[in-house]
């Protein structure tokens, strides 16, 4: 590991001043899960690393306000699976971030960090594609507000320019009855990636949102709006052609080691089936 200078501000400006100052040549450093690994592998040569740990606003936070729930940029995934108004509100990105890495890991992980890495099989991605998930981004020019949708670009690429910094998620609470389930698909137990990513929410105007990852170059949200998805009565038969459906821009690469592409499209429907059922049983429970 290559020697570098480290760097503590204490307010979102003075993060960003560092971050104009020494452009490229600085890393930030929020839980450190993702960014260490990189330093000891020789993957990057930060001259500066800033940390965030220290900045009272990124400060470890779930807080119910506006019409949204709004996770700070230094909210660890154990939290996240802890918190009460997660656990109501969004109980697919509970199971997602139950499964990130290890106990040690989930608590140390961001949830930012998850999505800001920009990887396709970011286990948080798809259930926050499913919920509509905003983040709130802070920069040399303002604050803006990006829909998840397209701040995840694809392999390691995201919505940020070079002196900005993610300061929170922030999810829109449901107003009508919503149910979502999440499911994964690894070679073993345990701090696996996954090979298949999954998220669906059913809400109760019969809207299916179906958003997948893993199986390209970035997660995937897909809407079902015909209603036959959502309907609890439906065949599976009637269903498959229309779960076929949102699976189609599905492409694996070929040289994952983790599993063959054929596999995993082939797996994609099973893993909706079933994420499918769940959500409905969800959503009949909550109305």
């Amino acid at each position: 590991m290559q020697p570098f200078t480290y760097a503590r501000p204490q307010t979102v400006d003075e993060a960003i001043a560092l971050l104009v100052e020494h452009g490229d040549d600085a890393h930030m450093l929020a839980g450190g899960t993702d960014l260490l690994i990189e330093l000891r592998n020789g993957w990057v040569h930060p001259k500066v690393v800033v940390d965030l740990k220290r900045i009272d606003e990124l400060a470890p936070a779930i807080v119910e306000r506006d019409g949204f729930l709004s996770i700070s940029a230094s909210t660890v995934m154990a939290d996240i699976v802890a918190d009460s108004k997660v656990q109501r509100y969004f109980p697919a990105l509970v199971e997602a971030a139950d499964v990130v890495g290890s106990v040690q890991i989930r608590n140390r992980a961001t949830l930012a960090g998850n999505i800001c890495n920009g990887s396709p099989a970011a286990d948080t991605a798809p259930p926050l594609l499913v919920y509509g998930a905003d983040v709130v981004i802070a920069g040399p020019d303002g604050r803006r507000r990006v829909s998840v949708n397209d701040f995840i670009q694809g392999p390691g690429r995201v919505d940020l320019g070079p002196a900005e910094l993610l300061t929170s998620i922030e999810l829109p609470i449901p107003t009508t009855p919503m149910g979502s389930a999440y499911a994964r698909m690894t070679r073993r137990r345990g701090t696996d990636l996954a090979s298949i990513t999954l998220c669906c929410g059913v809400d109760s105007a019969g809207v299916t949102r179906m958003a997948y990852g893993s199986v390209g170059p970035r997660a995937l949200l897909k809407l079902d709006e015909t209603g036959v998805l959502a309907d609890a009565g439906a065949s599976a038969d009637a269903k498959a052609p229309l779960l076929g459906e949102l699976f189609i821009d599905a492409s694996p690469s070929p040289t994952s080691m983790r599993a063959g592409p054929e596999y995993r499209v082939a797996m994609l429907p099973v893993l909706g089936a079933r994420a499918l059922q769940k959500a409905i049983d969800r959503l009949a429970e909550a109305t």
